[in-house]
């Protein structure tokens, strides 16, 4: 009906190669006028593989999380790409089941967007998923770090805990608690490394009973946390919040104790999520791009595979808000 050949009509409908405009022009004005719409299954078909982007994460309802899956999805609008979201809340093996679920479906792109764990042997599984994901066509990408092989793109966790240790020594803050991740992810270690490098710099110390190990990043583990600190650090001054969402647990048991922020405990978060600047005191935070990491590795998920492994380091960039406050004692 265009009156052009299969290649320019496939072409233009794939957008796979450029095509002149007035070709271009005839081949959609015919698409419209026949009602058609490119067919995922044929092409999946056709291709050997789709064009889903697979994303797996730990808990979409993470504003960490979110903020990754919107730099993917705003990566996706222009091409028409579908993305399908997997959610393990943590667990292992539903983590090793999407990847093998993605890779049934032929899945063109697989990003995992969760922080690794602290275990060879787990990393050993998900290598074994990567090669298989991409010896059937795919191809797969990383955000932060894991004992797996992959482009990946990493944030400086390390960095970024150093900065707000330092700030809160020089605001002369000398008895510091730490309301951590769960255990075992590689996100939680190299924070903790990170704010203990800082420490250490100023001449300080974290005593192992000064962190309250978080069963995981949320709201309710701040809480909990902040209360566990509070009965066993005396003259505590200062909190670092392992996230901002743990900050936020942190700030609601501070004041049910009737302590102010930052007069009598500073308080400080990890990532600047947008509510971060909302809250009260607004919170000092680490910022870390997460919407530009997701963007990076859909954009590394989409190049073919290179000789070595392409990692990407962003940077993160400590933001001082009112949360944060000379120690008064």
């Amino acid at each position: 009906m265009a009156g052009v050949s299969v290649a320019t009509a496939s072409r233009t409908v794939n957008r796979t190669r450029p095509v002149a405009a007035h070709l271009r022009a005839k081949v959609l004005a015919a698409a419209r006028q026949l009602g058609y719409s490119p067919n995922p299954h044929a092409r999946a078909l056709a291709q050997a593989h789709d064009t889903t982007v697979g994303v797996i994460v730990h808990d979409v309802s993470d504003p960490y999380f979110s903020e990754i899956v919107r730099g993917i999805l705003q990566a996706t609008s222009d091409d028409g790409q579908m993305v399908l979201i997997g959610n393990t809340y943590r667990d292992r093996e539903r983590e090793l089941a999407y990847m093998a679920a993605f890779r049934a479906r032929r899945t063109s792109a697989l990003i995992l967007a969760g922080s690794g764990m602290e275990d060879r042997e787990f990393g050993a599984k998900m290598t074994r998923q990567i090669l298989d994901f991409e010896a059937g066509g795919g191809r797969a990408a990383l955000i932060g770090r894991h004992y797996a092989p992959g482009d990946a793109v990493l944030a400086d966790n390390l960095g970024g805990a150093r900065s707000l240790a330092v700030h809160l020594a020089e605001l002369g803050h000398r008895v510091i608690g730490v309301i951590s991740g769960p255990a075992g992810l590689t996100t939680t270690n190299d924070r903790l490394v990170g704010f203990r490098a800082g420490l250490a710099e100023m001449g300080l110390s974290l005593p192992d009973e000064h962190v309250a190990v978080g069963g995981d990043f949320t709201r309710d583990a701040g809480f909990s946390g902040a209360m566990e600190l509070l009965k066993r650090v005396r003259r505590m001054t200062a909190i670092f919040a392992m996230n901002d969402v743990i900050a936020v647990g942190t700030l609601t048991a501070l004041r049910e104790r009737g302590l102010r922020v930052p007069e009598d405990v500073s308080v400080c978060g990890f990532n600047d999520i947008p509510l971060a600047s909302d809250l009260w005191p607004p919170l000092t935070t680490v910022q870390v791009p997460m919407f530009e990491m997701g963007k990076r590795a859909l954009a590394l998920a989409r190049m073919p595979r290179a000789a070595e492994i392409r990692v990407e380091h962003l940077p993160t960039r400590l933001v001082v808000r009112s949360s944060t406050g000379p120690a008064t004692r």
